[in-house]
C-alpha cells in the first residue's frame, strides 16, 4: 500500500513527506482492528513532528508513517473483536489505549501508561491503510468518514478545552477564544453548544473573524488592529474572561493572561510552540491558572460525534489526494488553509 512517511526531520515542508510502498497492517492481537483510511485529517503537530520538536517527549523511530486524525471502514478484526464489524464506519481515538493501566481505569485516556500514538510513536493514517484497537474505535451511523476525520484530534482536543472550561460559565460570563482556525473554530462552537456564555472570538484575520461570527461569536476582535485586552475589558465592563481557550500558544497570547482572565479564573493552553513568561506574582495577584490540554477523553470524542451528528457541529474542512501532502504541509506552514485539511489516501 502507499504511505506517506518522515524519514528524517527537516524544517522544508515541501519535501518532508516520501510517498513510499509497505505492507498492508494485519492484526496481530486479538484486540486489533484494520480500517481502510476514507480521510485523515493534518494537523499543525504534523509540522511539529516533521520539525522533530516531540523527539524530548516520546520516542520515535523513523522512518514512521504519519497522520493522527483517521476515520474509514473497518475491514479486518482481531479474534476477540466485538463492538464494530467488518463494513463499519469508524472514527478512530488517536490512542491505542492497554485499558489496564490506572490511567485507564480513570477513563484519562491521553495518559495510559502503555499507549500506542498512530502518527506519533507508531504508524499512522496518512495511508490506504490503518492499525489500530477496538477500545480507539467509535462507530458512525449518518456521518461521512472524510467530514469527520479532523474530530478525532483536532475536534476532541477543542472540546476537551471546552469542557473542561463550561462548569466555570454561568450567564452572564465571558468567555475568549483566541485563534479562530482549524481547532478554535470548534471550540467556539462547542462553548456555544454547552453554555450560556459570552463569547469573545480573537483573531488577526478577517476572513476567520467572519467565520466566527456566523458560527455564534457574541464579540469579534482583530488582533492586528485592536489592543485584545483592551477590547476584553470594554467587552466586560472590566471584569475580565471567566475562560480563555488558547488556541495559538504563542507567547504573544500567554502574556494576555494577566490582563483579560477575571479573578480566579483559566487561561487554557491548547496550541502551542511558545512559552510563558509571567511573574510568579502575577498569578497571586489575579489568581488565575494556566491549564494544559492534550486532546481528550475516548468519552469526549464520543459525545463529540452525538454532536456532529445532530448538527450541532460545524467543520470546515478541504481534501487532498495523498500525493499533495507536502503541499498541505507547506501551505499550513504558512497559515493558508482555512479550518482543516484532509487526506483522501
Amino acid at each position: 500500500m502507499d504511505a506517506a512517511r518522515l524519514h528524517e526531520y527537516t524544517e522544508e515542508m515541501g519535501e518532508a513527506l516520501s510517498i513510499d510502498e509497505v505492507d498492508r497492517p494485519s492484526p496481530s492481537r486479538s484486540d486489533h482492528v484494520v480500517i481502510e483510511v476514507e480521510g485523515a485529517g493534518w494537523c499543525q503537530t504534523d509540522n511539529h513532528i516533521i520539525e522533530g520538536m516531540w523527539t524530548d517527549y516520546v520516542e520515535q523511530d523513523l522512518p514512521m508513517t504519519l497522520g493522527h486524525e483517521n476515520a474509514g471502514e473497518v475491514v479486518e478484526i482481531g479474534d476477540e473483536v466485538s463492538t464494530v464489524e467488518v463494513g463499519d464506519k469508524v472514527i478512530c481515538h488517536p490512542l491505542m489505549t492497554c485499558g489496564q493501566c490506572r490511567a485507564c481505569r480513570l477513563g484519562e485516556d491521553m495518559h495510559c501508561e502503555n499507549g500506542q500514538f498512530p502518527g506519533l510513536n507508531t504508524d499512522g493514517g496518512f495511508a490506504e491503510y490503518l492499525l489500530t484497537s477496538e477500545r480507539s474505535t467509535i462507530k458512525l451511523d449518518s456521518v461521512d468518514p472524510v467530514e469527520i476525520a479532523p474530530h478525532a484530534d483536532a475536534g476532541i482536543t477543542a472540546y476537551h478545552a471546552a469542557r473542561k472550561a463550561v462548569p466555570h460559565l454561568h450567564p452572564g460570563s465571558h468567555a475568549v477564544v483566541i485563534g479562530i482556525g482549524g481547532l478554535g473554530h470548534i471550540g467556539l462552537q462547542a462553548l456555544e453548544a454547552m453554555s450560556a456564555t459570552t463569547t469573545i472570538a480573537v483573531d488577526i484575520k478577517d476572513e476567520a473573524l467572519s467565520l466566527a461570527d456566523r458560527l455564534g461569536a457574541d464579540h469579534t476582535v482583530n488582533s492586528s488592529e485592536e489592543d485584545v485586552a483592551e477590547a476584553v475589558e470594554a467587552i466586560t465592563d472590566g471584569a475580565g474572561a471567566e475562560q480563555v481557550l488558547d488556541f495559538v500558544g504563542a507567547d504573544e497570547t500567554t502574556a494576555l493572561a494577566p490582563e483579560v482572565v477575571a479573578p480566579g479564573g483559566d487561561h487554557h493552553i491548547i496550541g502551542y510552540g511558545g512559552h510563558i513568561h509571567e511573574p510568579s506574582q502575577a498569578l497571586v495577584n489575579g489568581e488565575f491558572s494556566f491549564v494544559g490540554n492534550i486532546v481528550g477523553k475516548y468519552t469526549e470524542l464520543q459525545e463529540l460525534v452525538a454532536l456532529v451528528e445532530g448538527g450541532e457541529m460545524h467543520l470546515e474542512t478541504s481534501q487532498y489526494p495523498l500525493e499533495e501532502i507536502n503541499d498541505v504541509a507547506e501551505a499550513l506552514e504558512h497559515n493558508e488553509i482555512e479550518g482543516r485539511a484532509v487526506i483522501v489516501p
